[in-house]
């Protein structure tokens, strides 16, 4: 379960675009429109807080379309929402295209999904256990 507070009359709960979507999309909570210029990133209010059940965390992924047809995604590329966290979802877009971009208010800008998450213990060690691939590093399974 999810629980999520409204910070804002003007905030739109999130929503999933079909019953078997992952994702759910995360909605501008702005009062005007507003412009991304090419390699410019803004920071764009949800107007929602969120609860997650203890052992989850919340991914905050771009939306394909956004991403490929207008070059706009997350300005950290995964934004991560601990399960204590309280606060309001913010949103930082960054237009990677050579067009400005406008997002009015109520647009989807990025989506949410919600995963379990792992905690394990550190161990410090001198050694790791050998394993078939070893050290090899980029395009050293392939051909």
């Amino acid at each position: 379960m999810i629980k999520i507070k409204k910070l804002t009359d003007t905030a739109i709960i999130p929503t999933r675009g079909t019953t078997q979507s992952a994702g759910m999309d995360l909605y501008a909570d702005i009062t005007n429109s507003t412009e991304i210029k090419p390699g410019e990133i803004v920071k764009f209010h949800t107007g929602i807080a969120i609860q997650l059940e203890e052992g989850t965390v919340g991914l905050v992924f771009a939306r394909s379309g956004l991403g490929i047809k207008h070059g706009v995604v997350p300005a950290n590329c995964v934004g991560v929402i601990d399960s204590d966290y309280r606060g309001e979802i913010i949103i930082s877009l960054i237009n990677n295209y050579s067009e400005s971009y406008t997002v009015n208010p109520g647009d989807r800008i990025a989506q949410l999904v919600i995963v379990n998450a792992l905690f394990p213990k550190v161990e410090v060690c001198n050694e790791l256990d050998d394993s078939e691939r070893g050290t090899g590093a980029f395009g050293s399974t392939g051909k």
